[in-house]
């Protein structure tokens, strides 16, 4: 895992750019604490940052290949898992190679296939080739957009990068935010290609970006497509277990000491369960990490999202799995930590609007940073196995929007509620979510001859598949690589994706509950404390020490009112919530200040232009 940046300027020789070009590169120093490389030619120039996985030694970058046409040049951001497949069918076409690397194999691989490389590709990556034989450029990014990658166009080239963060670090690109980047900012919608920041795109998901001189063009070479399923119950059921010993086996492919990222919940529980039968074979022994609170399995409260508390389910599987297993506990003081808060908007480049689960995360991941550097994770089994509340809630499954902002809007409060009226009017939200959702499931095809509901339910399943996973992904990278950490997320292979998403809803949920079709490919493997466990979301704090902080954080902000974030947000509302007698109580209250500090942190740390008229 690593992180990219490079920049194409058809009108000069980027070899006198140096400054900028490493400039742009050290902004992604955390994602790669171990090497760093810059390599520019005429028009090109490519930098890294390297966090070594696979082949220590070698596999440095930026990693060239000369032609008798010109040079070719890649830098490559995470991993191939079929790259010893590949790496052999290179060989019998006679390529040759000098690293044990995965990188190589893409090099390799871009030489032998060009632009019919990307569907060969079974992993997680981003990834820039220049090629001086036809000098252009070539943007590639995973089907599910596990990586990230952003891009944006200049008068005579393109810069990109990672993270915003390196293309904002060059002086062609503009931190600025106009309305509609304040729409996506505060809707939880994902537009395909929308980056917030003005003049920024990202590469899709799926999507191979070429710029020449001519100009630039977008190709996408997967998307999630409609096809008949004809297994049974059982044979599915087999094949996604299948599917799964496939998957791990391929994931737990490290130099690096790796673990598993456990919640008791059915998707890290599986997930850790075959990992531990998997190493165990060799002898080894997986590590497994969970997040706690201070206090919060004694003084749990359930509520209608979460009815348990994670930890004793976490042990349940840590003894039935045998693993090496380690509990990371947080108390509120941190959580509510300024600097942390700062941290994690800094990985993100936006105020994300996470709070507390934003926070938890990238402590979590920097305190398993000191033990392991891979990472495996059960992000995304909810979205492809329909665990998520909202797939059986019938008003979210009804609305004509997108059905996780039915519940969201229930239990978190809509983040309209923070801005100032005037902005909020002018923001015009709800036509923005209406005009992304009718896009999105015009998109969508119907089987033939499939139910009103079940295409209903595959409008769903796409929806998350296409959207609302994307931004946890987003999330999990960027907190994660924040500490040099790389998170694998086996649920997201293609393969799986594909074959579970077209499975009809009717087996999907076979016995009337969630996953029902992970819980059963993998019940030999669960304690029955889990299998028989309810779905509960990512867990958040209950101490109410945690909302006393956010009012006292609040009150400083009010006593400086010039402050920009007042631009935005409704000073009055933030006044009463910051001035109540007793700590804030509700979800939506605890996200109305969580909301206005993170945004008056990004405005004093990017010091963004605002274009609100």
């Amino acid at each position: 895992m690593c992180g990219i940046t490079g920049w194409v300027s058809f009108d000069r020789d980027l070899r006198t750019e140096r400054a900028t070009l490493d400039a742009m590169t050290e902004t992604m120093a955390c994602r790669g604490p171990d090497d760093r490389g810059v390599w520019s030619e005429g028009p090109a120039a490519l930098g890294h940052r390297r966090l070594a996985i696979i082949d220590l030694p070698g596999g440095r970058q930026p990693m060239t290949a000369e032609t008798p046409d010109g040079t070719v040049a890649l830098v490559y951001s995470g991993e191939t898992y079929n790259f010893t497949e590949l790496r052999r069918e290179l060989g019998d076409r006679g390529h040759r190679f000098t690293t044990d690397s995965d990188t190589e194999v893409v090099l390799r691989g871009y030489l032998e296939w060009g632009d019919a490389l990307p569907e060969r590709l079974n992993g997680m990556y981003a990834f820039a080739v220049w090629d001086g034989r036809r000098d252009r450029l070539v943007m590639v990014r995973d089907r599910m957009g596990i990586k990230p990658f952003y891009y944006y166009q200049t008068a005579d080239g393109v810069l990109f990068g990672s993270e915003p963060k390196a293309i904002l670090a060059n002086p062609l690109a503009r931190a600025r935010v106009q309305l509609d980047g304040l729409r996506e900012l505060f809707t939880m919608i994902k537009t395909p290609g929308h980056a917030v920041w003005d003049g920024m795109r990202e590469v899709e998901p799926g999507t191979v970006v070429t710029v020449d001189r001519t100009g630039l063009r977008r190709r996408a070479y997967w998307e999630l497509e409609t096809r008949p399923h004809t297994d049974d119950r059982a044979a599915t059921i087999g094949t996604v277990r299948d599917l799964l010993d496939d998957i791990v086996r391929r994931q737990l492919v490290a130099d690096v000491p790796r673990c598993t990222l456990l919640s008791g919940g059915l998707d890290s529980s599986a997930m850790t369960a075959l990992a531990s039968r998997q190493l165990g074979e060799h002898g080894e022994k997986v590590r497994s990490f969970a997040v706690d609170f201070v206090g919060q399995t004694d003084n749990f409260v359930a509520d209608e999202l979460r009815s348990t508390p994670d930890i004793p389910y976490v042990h349940d599987v840590a003894r039935t799995a045998h693993t090496q297993h380690q509990d990371i506990v947080l108390d509120a003081q941190a959580l509510a930590d300024p600097d942390v808060r700062a941290k994690v908007i800094r990985a993100r480049d936006l105020p994300a609007g996470f709070g507390d689960m934003d926070a938890s995360l990238y402590l979590l991941f920097r305190a398993i940073r000191d033990h392991s550097t891979v990472a495996l994770s059960g992000e995304s089994a909810d979205e492809v196995f329909g665990g998520y509340l909202q797939f059986f809630d019938a008003d979210a499954r009804s609305a004509d929007t997108f059905p996780w902002l039915v519940r969201f809007d229930r239990h978190f409060g809509r983040d309209t509620d923070v801005l100032r009226p005037d902005l909020a009017t002018a923001l015009n939200l709800r036509a923005y979510i209406a005009d992304g959702y009718h896009s999105a499931v015009s998109a969508i095809q119907r089987l033939d001859g499939e139910s009103d509901f079940e295409y209903r339910m595959r409008q769903i399943c796409h929806l998350h598949l296409t959207r609302f996973v994307r931004i946890l992904l987003d999330r999990k990278d960027r907190a994660s690589m924040a500490v040099g950490l790389e998170v694998r997320v086996p649920f997201c292979d293609h393969r799986l994706v594909e074959y579970v998403y077209n499975a009809p809803w009717s087996l999907k949920s076979f016995d009337g509950r969630e996953k029902s079709l992970l819980r059963e490919a993998t019940a030999d493997l669960l304690p029955k404390s889990v299998y028989d466990r309810v779905k509960s979301p990512y867990p958040s704090t209950q101490d109410p020490k945690y909302a006393a902080a956010l009012q006292l954080h609040a009150k400083d902000l009010l006593s400086r009112p010039s402050h920009q974030v007042f631009d935005l947000v409704d000073r009055d509302r933030v006044r009463r919530l910051a001035h109540r007698d007793e700590p804030i109580s509700t979800q939506a209250e605890r996200r109305g200040l969580e909301r206005t500090l993170d945004l008056a942190l990004w405005l004093e740390m990017y010091e963004p232009e605002l274009v609100l008229g």
